[in-house]
């Protein structure tokens, strides 16, 4: 009776192939979009209590598929919140490429950055003529304009670089701001706004941040953390490690806290290439990793250019030219540690529509 739907299979599979061969794309299709601020506080004016300020909140900005993954995506960033939305030359950044794979995407601003900047107590700021240092520190290459030869940033688009340097935030690295902005992610988290299986994906001093939330969340809605070049760790009061005094750590915990990360599926700290493997902070992420699996565990260091093939990728690989396969990378994690189901768990019968969708555009 149902002798053709194996031939059916093959012209749909081979349909759909040939779509993305052409560029067809699978669309992205929002059942609601928005943001909220979420965190902070209220306070008075000392010369008039009738006279308040609501500030020191964080601000998100979500996009819900149609038919979402049981996972959210919350896209932390170090530098702004545009390196997670294009790759360097405009493309597609993780944002989108996500949305297409049907998982819901957060982007967050912490408290005192971005689109939460409402700060509850004085700010200075005083321009920091840093864009030599950022093409550093972002790992273009060993000196300004100095590009490595595998560099996956378009290196002969001198307005791309523009767009790259100008799209920073001033991040405010100290460690009152660590423990602000965490106190913040850890209220969003145990919300059941952002659902109850969260992955951050962070960048830079971001990682710092999701693992100082990750030990403060009182629900368990925190279910993984991929760091892409995370500068600051937190460590378990008993490792022999000196706490340090600014905005990069390493942060120390009581031992019970530090747990909590061990009880997190899983957890990937993640290098781009051309990082000496006595770079400090590779250095921590491998004794992090060490802990967290000690007390039960799953955390692992990737490196992109050694483990996974990825040459030339930045301080911000999830915005290289080869963006789609540092994608692949986190699509394999996300499946791995079984956090790639749908929401109503019928994975197959989704797919089949979109092929179906495909044929009749074809």
């Amino acid at each position: 009776m149902f002798g053709w739907l194996p031939a059916l299979a093959l012209v749909a599979l081979a349909s759909s192939s040939m779509a993305q061969r052409d560029g067809w794309k699978r669309p992205i299709v929002l059942d609601r979009s928005g943001g909220f601020p979420i965190g902070g506080k209220i306070i008075h004016d000392p010369s008039s209590t009738n006279l308040t300020l609501s500030c020191d909140h964080g601000y998100m900005e979500y996009f819900i598929p149609s038919r979402p993954r049981k996972t959210s995506l919350v896209m932390w960033h170090s530098s702004s919140t545009q390196v997670w939305q294009n790759r360097w030359d405009g493309g597609e950044g993780y944002k989108d490429l996500f949305l297409r794979r049907n998982y819901p995407v957060y982007l967050w601003d912490g408290p005192r950055v971005g689109r939460a900047n409402w700060s509850c107590k004085p700010l200075n700021y005083t321009p920091n003529y840093q864009d030599q240092g950022n093409f550093v520190a972002w790992n273009f290459g060993p000196s300004y304009k100095n590009w490595w030869n595998d560099s996956q940033f378009p290196t002969k688009d001198d307005e791309a670089w523009q767009r790259a340097t100008s799209s920073r935030y001033v991040e405010f690295d100290t460690a009152e701001n660590v423990q602000l902005q965490s106190d913040a992610a850890a209220v969003a988290a145990d919300s059941g706004k952002l659902g109850d299986n969260i992955v951050y994906l962070t960048n830079s001093a971001g990682g710092l941040r999701a693992m100082m939330t990750a030990t403060k969340a009182k629900e368990n809605n925190i279910k993984g953390i991929v760091t892409y070049e995370s500068i600051g760790y937190v460590f378990p009061d008993n490792a022999n490690v000196t706490a340090g005094s600014g905005g990069f750590g390493p942060f120390v915990v009581p031992l019970e806290d530090f747990k909590k990360l061990a009880k997190v599926t899983a957890i990937q700290f993640v290098w781009g290439d051309h990082r000496p493997e006595s770079f400090e902070s590779i250095q921590q992420s491998r004794y992090a990793a060490q802990l967290v699996n000690k007390y039960g565990g799953n955390a692992k260091v990737l490196m992109l250019g050694t483990d996974a093939g990825l040459k030339g990728s930045s301080h911000i690989p999830f915005a290289d030219m080869d963006n789609a396969k540092v994608a692949g990378q986190l699509d394999r994690f996300l499946e791995r540690n079984g956090l790639d189901d749908y929401v109503d768990d019928d994975d197959d019968e989704g797919e089949w529509e979109w092929v179906r969708k495909s044929q009749r555009k074809g």
